[in-house]
């Protein structure tokens, strides 16, 4: 029995020696394949730099506009939401069915293709995995079985830093379509027009075979070649179960009637100004509504065609979504490629003058500090400030008007004379406050002619400005990207300012209503204002509604004016189609009337608190605690004799043979007025002449010439100086003085014209018959 265990046990530890070998091989196999790829790793990091073709995207995901990569490449950087499970089954089967299962090196298929190799003398199969392809094609080389090392070196190393669908992606981003054209993306878009993820199978298993033979199966050159590759295999997919027998049917019966078209240039001007604000970016997320992109180029470009016989050559349009401040449609001209006119220009981006457009946001901001309300009058009769004489757009005057009615007519001179109330650098200060960038350069310089257009604006802080009217005054900056972060947002009006404005600006009776609309069924609900720049070069008219903004500028990037240019019939009928077009089923709802407003009776001749004399009232709105409690005086009571010759003050009040009489209390502006203009109107009686007592309110106030000024004469003319002022109702006769010698007298509505005694400096005096006087300095100059 010992022998026979020795004879039986003596073979095993030869064996158990040989096991052990084996392993301590098998470690060390291990250990220096581990110590040389950590030596080769460290030696030949992955380094992985892929210049992408930039890309915009709209809101939808679809390209909008796309951009050559730096190696003039059209290489779309793919997004794994943008691979169907059709393109995805299709790659894998034909490429490598076991790339999920393997490191990156496939054993098996490596042994069978050596031995078939081997068998044939020639390469008649390859082993190439997708990891290993991806090597390959961020590592080009030429094919030699050395170079085959260094892909499956490679490929190691992608699988051990990359998760498989991460490579799989890769692959997908840099397979080679011929010419200039890598990746499924920029294939899917320059071949078919669509996303990858919008694939039929065809076309998926088009884009499978062609990198086989990118040189050879060129799109739109040998398409019955590739349908013929195509086809075999579909067999192949159809031997393999991978897709149902039907969808395969179908799929060959599909012709391929594609060919290379250009990468879209959709919204260029946007594209651009994104490409340019994120030049390393190969996916720019941007907001834009394709629908509504698509729609607003259409209307402007058509629109167009009929001004360019007008010689109206431009156009810009900004829509704005009022909920998110999401840029849904920019068009920074309507036609890109007109390069006799500019078209590359970006309108949207451009520094022109507002005109009128300034006047809501400066009538809003006066409703929140208490000096207007929408009934309140205000006076539209020539002003002199400081010799600047602003005139209204059709050089007429009205007189007594009220505050809905002057912004509703787009008046000039009441809103200069609202900015000169509510001051220019507090007005500036407001608009810094809503982005306008030239207020922020130059804001310091500008003067009353800021709200008639003497100013910088561009359409999108316009746009953005009224955008916040339709957000009770809270203003908020455009987004231009998806997720991008919110901007603080900023209260430039109180609600209730900001609800007066919406219903001033959604009146019809106003002249800015384009001609021929008034009965017009197609009107859109909307609150609007036009705009015209001083000598016709600016056409505005930006509209809001609770869900869109939209701006719109007409002109020539020439600056060329026009006569037939204007906000009203040149920018306003864009501007309703727009809105008819990308909004024509918007519920009717309307802005309602916050808590911060009431309602109150005034008197409808001032729009003030009505007095105890005050015959007619009318409904008006305001803000409680802000808006002026001043009561109306638009009368007053004053002690004339029984004949009316003469009216007394309390110091020369008779005891008997007078009585009171209530007279229109008018300011000395509109008694001018009425002069001028040939107007009828109720004057005092002349003050008692007995009475020895000296005014001192109400001093005339000397219009012309403006006080602390230049003037320049030709002294071979005998040029003269007019004298003029606007004096109190009972004032009939006033007193000229020069250097305090006298000139002449002349009633107080008469100008008086003289000329300089000498150059240099004068005083000028005129003197009431009231006995209230005012001097004023002016100097004057000779030319030779």
């Amino acid at each position: 029995m010992p022998l026979l265990q020795a004879f039986t046990r003596s073979p095993k530890l030869p064996l158990s020696n040989r096991g052990r070998r084996w392993l301590r091989a098998a470690v060390a196999t291990v250990v220096v394949t581990f110590c040389l790829y950590s030596l080769l790793n460290l030696l030949f990091p992955l380094k992985i730099s892929i210049a992408y073709s930039p890309v915009i995207t709209a809101a939808d995901g679809s390209v909008l506009n796309a951009f050559l990569s730096p190696d003039d490449k059209w290489r779309m950087q793919l997004e794994p939401g943008e691979v169907s499970p059709t393109l995805k089954k299709a790659i894998l089967l034909k490429e490598d069915k076991y790339f999920y299962y393997h490191f990156g090196v496939n054993p098996v298929a490596l042994t069978r293709a050596f031995l078939n190799n081997l068998t044939h003398g020639r390469t008649t199969s390859g082993a190439s995995t997708i990891t290993m392809q991806v090597a390959r094609l961020l590592y080009p080389k030429e094919r030699t079985y050395a170079n085959k090392l260094v892909e499956m070196f490679r490929a190691i190393q992608l699988e051990l830093t990359y998760s498989k669908d991460e490579i799989l992606l890769l692959y997908l981003n840099l397979v080679p379509y011929g010419g200039n054209i890598e990746g499924v993306k920029a294939a899917s878009v320059l071949y078919f027009q669509q996303s990858p993820q919008q694939l039929s199978l065809a076309q998926a298993v088009t884009l499978t075979v062609i990198p086989n033979k990118p040189s050879s199966l060129r799109i739109g050159r040998q398409n019955e070649r590739i349908v013929a590759f195509r086809d075999k295999w579909m067999a192949y997919y159809l031997k393999e179960k991978a897709f149902p027998k039907e969808a395969i049917e179908d799929a060959r019966q599909e012709p391929l009637e594609a060919f290379r078209l250009e990468a879209p240039k959709i919204a260029p001007h946007y594209a651009y100004r994104l490409h340019r604000q994120y030049p390393q970016q190969p996916i720019i997320k941007s907001t834009l509504n394709r629908q509504v992109q698509d729609k607003v180029q259409q209307l402007a470009y058509n629109y167009l065609q009929r001004l360019k016989g007008y010689n109206i050559h431009n156009a810009a349009v900004l829509v704005v979504n009022n909920q998110t401040k999401a840029v849904e449609a920019y068009l920074g001209s309507a036609d890109f490629n007109d390069g006799l006119h500019g078209g590359q220009v970006d309108g949207v981006k451009a520094i022109r003058s507002p005109g009128s457009t300034l006047k809501p946001f400066l009538y809003a901001t006066a409703f929140d500090r208490g000096l207007i309300t929408p009934k309140t009058i205000i006076t539209d009769v020539p002003i002199d400030y400081a010799g600047y004489r602003p005139e209204n757009y059709y050089g007429d005057y009205n007189g007594y008007i009220t505050i809905e009615r002057a912004l509703a007519t787009s008046l000039n001179i009441p809103a200069v004379k609202l900015l000169d109330q509510v001051g220019v650098q507090a007005f500036v200060q407001k608009l810094k406050q809503a982005e306008f960038s030239q207020m922020k350069k130059h804001g310091g310089s500008l003067g009353l002619s800021l709200i008639l257009g003497g100013c910088g604006v561009k359409l999108e802080e316009l746009t953005a400005l009224y955008s916040s009217f339709a957000n009770q005054g809270t203003y908020a900056s455009l987004r231009w990207l998806q997720g991008q972060k919110d901007t603080l947002s900023t209260p430039l009006l109180s609600p209730a300012a900001t609800y007066m404005l919406n219903e001033i600006l959604t009146q019809l009776q106003r002249p800015d209503l384009p001609h021929n609309s008034q009965n017009s069924a197609h009107l859109p609900k909307i609150a609007w204002k036009t705009g015209t720049s001083y000598g016709r070069k600016d056409a505005w008219s930006i509209g809001y509604n609770k869900k869109y903004t939209v701006g719109v500028w007409v002109g020539n990037f020439s600056g060329q004016g026009v006569p037939e240019l204007n906000g009203t019939d040149t920018a306003t009928p864009l501007l309703f189609d727009i809105f008819n077009t990308i909004d024509y089923n918007s519920p009717e709802s309307w802005f309602r009337a916050p808590n911060g407003i009431s309602y109150r009776d005034v008197c409808a001749v001032t729009g003030l608190l009505a007095n105890s004399f005050c015959q007619d009232q009318i409904m008006d709105t305001y803000i409680p605690s802000v808006s002026s409690m001043a009561k109306c005086t638009h009368l007053k009571k004053v002690a004339v004799s029984l004949d009316g010759k003469y009216a007394y003050c309390t110091s020369c009040l008779p005891e008997t043979g007078y009585h009171h009489q209530w007279y229109p209390n008018h300011a000395p502006e509109m008694l001018t007025f009425f002069v001028n203009q040939h107007l009828p109107y109720v004057s005092l009686p002349p003050h008692n002449p007995g009475c020895s007592r000296i005014f001192q309110e109400y001093a005339p106030i000397i219009s012309s010439p403006t006080a602390n000024m230049e003037y320049l004469l030709e002294a071979s003319d005998h040029q003269k100086l007019m004298l003029q002022c606007n004096a109190h109702n009972e004032v009939k006769k006033v007193y000229w003085y020069i250097n305090d010698q006298f000139l002449q007298s002349a009633p107080s509505n008469q100008p008086v014209f003289f000329e300089p005694p000498q150059a240099g400096k004068l005083k000028i005096s005129c003197l009431d018959d009231q006995g209230r006087n005012t001097n004023i300095q002016v100097t004057v100059r000779f030319m030779d």
